[in-house]
């Protein structure tokens, strides 16, 4: 069934390019994107149009839904996940646009939409039975049971949360999900072939990484049009699902390092300044710490895309090693 995976790679990335000019002409017309007035680096940037996440996330799940061969897989609940999780990121763009600010949803109303949809796939990996817990490096596996929920509900909001921070520069999302999708997509697919592992879930990871290949070519600097949140978080959640749903939640980590650290300089720096008055950081997250120490764009996405394939080079040695 190698062919399959083909097909979804090459009708995903086929339907994005498709689709995107469209979704850039009527993004620069309503959608354009309000720039924080403290990003001094970005202020070239106003009125570059967001919501971009619509041409990519709807290619990635429909050829999953399509193809997908296993009734209701961990493969389809991961598309429509990621679907979940775009269309709360959409209502967030969709606010910003008409306010004209980046106000968007309230923060706790962010918060609580993302903690439905990650209970519920707490829930729902506990009631197929998706409760091992997978140690990378070795045959180690643990059940944890009925804790999986709140493990399962923590990963998908903590993904999503960091791939929306690190969606802060010109491809740097796109590019750093497309690494850790290619990553996933070896592994799913090699360990497919033994039978370890979800068929859809794998021609997921495959969809994924294809749209993000095409949106790249619209998001590359300097980007015609942002994901905006409608992307982001999509993302987020779909990384999430990727190590979720393959019981490699803790590969998810190590292979999603650029995600923990944009969310970790973030706690970081608002957690001192409260405490100390004192930022330790320039700005965070900390790529635009990078960006005000002098680094360009495109040189702060090759480091963050080299930190993603080393890693992901370890986490494939790691989990084949083992699992095979």
């Amino acid at each position: 069934m190698s062919y399959v995976f083909l097909l979804g790679a090459v009708t995903t990335f086929a339907l994005t390019v498709t689709l995107m000019p469209l979704v850039v002409h009527f993004a620069s017309k309503k959608a354009d994107q309000p720039i924080l007035e403290y990003v001094d680096q970005h202020k070239g940037k106003s009125g570059t149009p967001t919501m971009g996440g619509i041409g990519f996330i709807i290619p990635a799940v429909a050829v999953t839904l399509i193809l997908s061969r296993n009734g209701l897989s961990s493969g389809r609940v991961a598309a429509l996940t990621t679907l979940a999780y775009a269309i709360l990121g959409f209502l967030d763009d969709f606010l910003k646009v008409k306010r004209k600010d980046n106000g968007g949803l309230l923060p706790w109303q962010k918060i609580v939409g993302q903690t439905l949809v990650a209970a519920i796939m707490g829930w729902y990996c506990y009631r197929v039975g998706l409760t091992t817990l997978r140690f990378p490096f070795t045959s180690v596996t643990v059940d944890v049971g009925l804790w999986i929920i709140p493990i399962v509900s923590f990963v998908f909001i903590a993904m999503s949360n960091g791939v929306n921070l690190t969606d802060g520069l010109d491809c740097l999302a796109t590019s750093t999900v497309a690494v850790y999708s290619l990553v996933f997509s070896v592994i799913l697919i090699a360990l497919n072939a033994y039978g370890k592992a979800d068929f859809d879930l794998a021609l997921f990871s495959t969809c994924i990484l294809f749209a993000l290949i095409g949106f790249a070519i619209f998001n590359s600097s300097p980007a015609k049009i942002f994901m905006g949140d409608t992307g982001s978080l999509a993302l987020g959640g779909a990384a999430a699902a990727m190590g979720v749903f393959s019981e490699n939640i803790i590969i998810s980590g190590i292979l999603g390092i650029t995600f923990v650290l944009s969310c970790i300089s973030v706690i970081i720096q608002v957690g001192v300044f409260k405490l100390r008055k004192r930022r330790v950081f320039l700005m965070a997250p900390f790529h635009h710490h990078l960006e005000k120490k002098g680094w360009s764009e495109p040189r702060i996405v090759a480091l963050y895309v080299a930190m993603t394939a080393i890693c992901g080079i370890a986490c494939v040695t790691g989990t084949l090693g083992f699992q095979i």
